[in-house]
């Protein structure tokens, strides 16, 4: 089933009068984002980026930019992606720096735990001061992936809405806008975010250790019905 809407002009019509209405023109078609602004004034923004629009319309626009000059779109979502990672450097170098620090500083804060075990007050300032001392921020190790929560929720509505992905083959691939059918890029995303996993300094606390180590199996779960051109992104960023 399809719903077509138009909205005319308010026209205010007397008592016995008659009044014809003007002539609509229809576009049915592609919702191509480059296509629409040429046909009238905000009829591009019938492509739904979702609630992060003032986000997601510039990462689209330089995903388009990009394949202007790449002609593929597989490869546009990498290169997209190695333009937010370089921009995100600086703020994911600090984070690698305070998980560095906090697990140097994990023995010295079990040491505080257990000399002070019973009373928290005491543990939470003696903390404070030993992250203080050494200049540890607990926080900037989780500053990075908040600040990206709104990319990538931006590059999944840009690339859910993208119609120049449907029927796009990349590889053993047949379509970007749907699954993989074989599951294969669900699965190395799964493996990449493990693996870097093992590179990254381990959590002080065992219970937040516990959950990571669980984050790339429901990931890779997650992600089966995912399009396999988001895949692909979450792959290159990992």
């Amino acid at each position: 089933k399809y719903l077509l809407t138009t909205v005319n002009p308010g026209l205010k019509i007397a008592p016995g009068n008659q009044a014809t209405l003007a002539n609509n023109q229809l576009y049915i078609g592609p919702k191509e984002h480059a296509r629409l602004e040429l046909l009238a004034p905000g009829i591009d923004k019938t492509v739904d980026y979702g609630i992060l629009y003032i986000v997601a319309k510039p990462l689209s626009v330089v995903l388009h930019w990009i394949n202007g000059y790449i002609v593929n779109w597989a490869l546009s979502i990498v290169a997209l992606t190695f333009l937010i990672k370089l921009a995100f450097y600086k703020l994911s170098e600090k984070s690698f720096r305070s998980m560095a620090g906090m697990k140097k500083l994990a023995p010295r804060l079990q040491k505080i735990k257990e000399t002070y075990e019973g009373d928290k007050q005491k543990i939470g300032k003696k903390t404070m001061e030993l992250y203080k001392k050494e200049k540890i921020n607990p926080a900037a190790g989780c500053l990075p992936i908040l600040v990206q929560i709104p990319v990538f929720i931006s590059v999944y509505w840009v690339l859910i809405e993208m119609v120049e992905l449907r029927q796009t083959p990349f590889l053993y691939l047949p379509d970007l806008a749907m699954k993989d059918p074989y599951f294969i890029l669900p699965l190395i995303m799964g493996a990449s975010m493990w693996f870097q996993q093992r590179l990254n300094p381990p959590p002080a606390d065992p219970m937040q250790a516990r959950i990571m180590m669980m984050l790339p199996f429901v990931f890779t779960i997650f992600f089966f019905w995912f399009p396999a051109g988001l895949v692909l992104y979450w792959v290159t960023n990992n």
